[in-house]
């Protein structure tokens, strides 16, 4: 008996998780009031995936090993899982594409992996990458399906991290905007939507912050116990300079060398919760702002004004890097567009005396705020990504947010999905009533005069997630893993998907329960 309370302990612990996932999918359910035809003829729908959580073979064709390769094969992961074999997306694109034209995609965002481009992430290429993703981009255009391609997705040659740490050194600026000119030049002829590097923020804090994300650096007494180097209070700011700076410099390389003819758009990604005020204190308020410059304003603020939020610079101070003059004049106006990740809305509560009282800090407590998902929930003092929905007129507030802080620029909501923990059935109903709250709420958004131009599901199909491998599924098409054929199964969702893109209003909600109306896929 005692050996049995553990995993009774483990599967009511399940079941609840199942639960309030499930709950927080249909806490926003409605009868949807739109259809395809009512967005612009212009705007883009699509689905995404990138090349570490989909591809697979990880060690064919001149691959190199990147950051993941090395994280997940030290056991990392929760599951043990690796992105070995992930997906099979290498050798079943065709398949996968055909899927996306069947479902109607108007689009597909992809990334190519650096280290499959250019094994030594700098110098010669691999010709066999090349050719994979000129095969993948010619059927995906011969499907008149769009590539919006992803340039980083958080995968870095392992060669770069091992020779100079790679985002922590100004010398990734040469080697990435390098490996940009490659991608332009191999593909620019059909890829006109380019976006640089994928939730630059989260790539900061996870990996250089609380270390859960590869090269896995943090310090004590903040990230996880098993980083082995880093510098908490420092290493996430300096990440970030040496990013936008990357940005800034891939962003003038296609203005000054390929727009002309490719007339392409590049953007920069950004991952962002809607933040509200836990109480209506001034103290609650004003902890949500600066949450919004932390996050958000961290990115956004120096493409658009030059510089870092005038909040982080009174609380980080010498901890975070200053541009020169020269540096805030080339990042000004470096983007077509801004991507959007987003998944949910939190609360936030102030926490400014105690942190301030704090001898040293890293990026979450620098932000003077503790984060829950419910004000039922205890507060947290760790800024950790996560995936769960909750709220979906919060995107409708971002959009908005940025349109008036920004001046209104393109948006492309690059990922929005809702994982599962465990997926026994392919009536995922809880995934369309998400997806059917947050694309209603993108359209009210654009109603009210935000220039939001696409919309993408994470993920098209199931892959290897981040943080939690092959444990939650964020898919339209469940993939079975225990299948040596990898075998893909369109879940409701897909079908759901497919009708709205047909310009079909086909679900209704009824009770609490959901009636889909003509659903095959054609």
């Amino acid at each position: 008996m005692q050996g049995k309370r553990p995993l009774m302990a483990s599967v009511l612990l399940s079941l609840f998780l199942i639960s309030l996932h499930l709950w927080l999918c249909f806490a926003q359910s409605s009868p949807p009031n739109f259809t395809r035809n009512d967005f612009p003829s212009d705007f883009v729908f699509g689905a995404g995936t990138s090349a570490y959580q989909v591809e697979g073979a990880a060690a064919e064709d001149g691959r190199s090993p990147c950051i993941w390769d090395t994280h997940t094969h030290a056991g990392k992961m929760p599951d043990n899982s690796t992105g070995d074999i992930a997906s099979d997306q290498y050798h079943k694109y065709k398949e996968d594409v055909k899927l996306m034209s069947d479902t109607g995609l108007e689009a597909y965002k992809f990334s190519i992996s650096w280290s499959r481009l250019i094994p030594n992430g700098r110098g010669e290429v691999n010709p066999k990458g090349v050719d994979y993703y000129n095969n993948l981009i010619n059927e995906l255009t011969e499907k008149g399906i769009q590539p919006h391609v992803m340039l980083y997705h958080q995968d870095l040659p392992q060669a770069l991290e091992d020779e100079y740490h790679g985002w922590l050194s100004p010398r990734i600026v040469d080697d990435f905007t390098a490996y940009a000119d490659v991608c332009f030049r191999e593909f620019g002829d059909r890829v006109s939507h380019w976006t640089t590097i994928a939730e630059v923020n989260i790539m900061s804090i996870a990996s250089y912050d609380i270390g859960v994300f590869p090269p896995q650096r943090c310090s004590y007494p903040f990230g996880v116990n098993n980083c082995t180097a880093g510098n908490s209070s420092t290493e996430p700011y300096i990440a970030i300079h040496n990013t936008l700076l990357a940005h800034a410099s891939v962003f003038h390389l296609y203005k000054t060398k390929y727009k002309a003819f490719q007339h392409g758009w590049i953007g920069l990604n950004v991952y962002t919760y809607w933040y509200s005020p836990f109480s209506n204190s001034e103290a609650d308020v004003k902890a949500a702002k600066r949450a919004r410059d932390f996050t958000l304003g961290w990115i956004v603020d120096p493409l658009v004004f030059g510089d870092y939020p005038k909040i982080m610079k009174k609380i980080v101070r010498s901890r975070l890097p200053v541009f020169t003059k020269s540096q805030s004049e080339y990042l000004k106006g470096s983007f077509d567009f801004i991507g959007l990740n987003h998944y949910t809305s939190i609360f936030v509560v102030d926490n400014s005396v105690e942190a301030l009282a704090m001898p040293i800090r890293d990026y979450s407590s620098d932000m003077l705020a503790k984060c829950t998902v419910s004000k039922n929930e205890t507060p947290s003092g760790k800024f950790v990504p996560t995936s769960t929905p909750y709220h979906p007129d919060g995107l409708r507030k971002m959009l908005e947010y940025i349109k008036q802080k920004y001046k209104n620029p393109p948006i492309y909501i690059q990922e929005n999905g809702c994982e599962l923990v465990t997926e026994d059935t392919m009536n995922d109903t809880y995934r369309i009533n998400y997806l059917n709250g947050y694309i209603g709420s993108t359209l009210e958004a654009i109603r009210n005069g935000v220039n939001v131009k696409g919309y993408f599901v994470w993920s098209f199909i199931d892959v290897f997630e981040l943080l939690d491998g092959y444990r939650t599924r964020f898919g339209l098409y469940f993939v079975d893993f225990d299948d040596k054929e990898l075998k893909r199964i369109p879940k409701l969702s897909a079908h759901w998907y497919a009708n709205f893109l047909k310009g079909k209003n086909i679900i209704g909600l009824q009770g609490g329960h959901s009636v889909v109306l003509d659903l095959e896929l054609k």
